[in-house]
Parts: C-alpha cells; sequence; structure tokens
C-alpha cells in the first residue's frame, strides 16, 4: 500500500477511470481526497481502508453525485455504507 495521498491516488486512477471514464476520473479521485481527510478527522487513520473506497465505489454507479452521497456514508458510518453496498452486489 502506497504511504502518501498522491502514491494513493495514483494507485487509485484505474480503478476509478475505469468507473468514472478519464474525464470524470480526477473529479472522483478529488472527492477520494477529500474523504480521505475527513476520514482523519474521524478515525484518526490516514485512508479509510480499501474496502470502503471499494463500497463507495461500487455505490457510485459511476455517477459523482452517488459518490457523493457514499463518501458522506463512509465518514458517518461506514458499516451502513458496507451493508448497502453488499445489497447491491447481491442484486448484481
Amino acid at each position: 500500500m502506497a504511504v502518501g495521498r498522491a502514491e494513493r491516488r495514483t494507485e487509485r486512477e484505474p480503478q476509478v477511470a475505469s468507473i468514472f471514464g478519464v474525464e470524470q476520473a480526477p473529479v472522483a479521485l478529488n472527492l477520494i481526497d477529500i474523504t480521505e481527510l475527513a476520514w482523519h478527522d474521524c478515525y484518526g487513520e490516514a485512508t479509510p481502508p480499501q474496502s470502503v473506497i471499494d463500497d463507495m465505489l461500487a455505490l457510485s454507479g459511476g455517477r459523482i453525485d452517488l459518490l457523493i452521497q457514499a463518501a458522506l456514508l463512509a465518514v458517518t458510518d461506514w458499516r451502513d455504507l458496507s451493508v448497502a453496498a453488499d445489497e447491491l452486489r447481491s442484486r448484481l
């Protein structure tokens, strides 16, 4: 796992681009950066676990507005995020 935010962003870029497309990937990555800052404030950890990022991306469906909702849910109650993502995955 990358140590710094810039390294983590670089590692996440291919996954995010595959979901949001090349044009919207920077916007989605910016939101993930903001989520990292909020996560640190809430939980004292540098970054959310990869499972939280994966759940956010799954719930987004490739839409920035839904990624924003998922990011808010991640920092307010990541367990609810996990449940919602699992429910979505079970329907696919």
